[in-house]
């Protein structure tokens, strides 16, 4: 069951995400964004109050360097379709499960991102997840 409202268009568009973003990361490094999207939607709060709907998520101003540096074109596969489907419908992973923040730095993961604690690193992506009592919703179990 889909843990935020997702259409068909809304999965396309949120594949494409995972695809310009993570796909030299192969499949559970793309799951990974999916879990960052997910919870900034379902989170509510930080830079991310107001954002309810894929799309408002993956066009918010300065949230992605794919979308902001042109690599965001490539169509939708079905790999890409299947992962935002699990992503949407609540699956999530670990260093991912709770993070509202991921980026590649060119070498160590820093160990506060916007202010905000590392939890890990998978392959070249450092996560960040909010602090104790800040962005609860993320926390909620489905």
């Amino acid at each position: 069951m889909a843990v935020v409202k997702a259409r068909q268009q809304d999965i396309d568009l949120l594949a494409r995400l995972l695809r310009a973003e993570a796909e030299g990361e192969g499949e559970q490094g793309m799951l990974m964004v999916g879990n960052v999207g997910i919870n900034r939607i379902r989170g509510d709060c930080s830079d991310f109050k107001g954002i309810r709907t894929i799309p408002q998520m993956i066009y918010q101003e300065h949230a992605f360097e794919a979308v902001q540096h042109g690599y965001f074109y490539q169509s939708p596969r079905d790999r890409e379709r299947r992962l935002a489907r699990r992503a949407v419908n609540g699956e999530r992973v670990w260093p991912s499960k709770f993070s509202l923040w991921y980026f590649r730095p060119q070498g160590d993961c820093p160990d506060t991102w916007y202010n905000q604690p590392l939890v890990g690193r998978f392959k070249k992506h450092c996560f960040y997840q909010p602090k104790p009592g800040e962005c609860d919703d993320i926390y909620n179990t489905f």
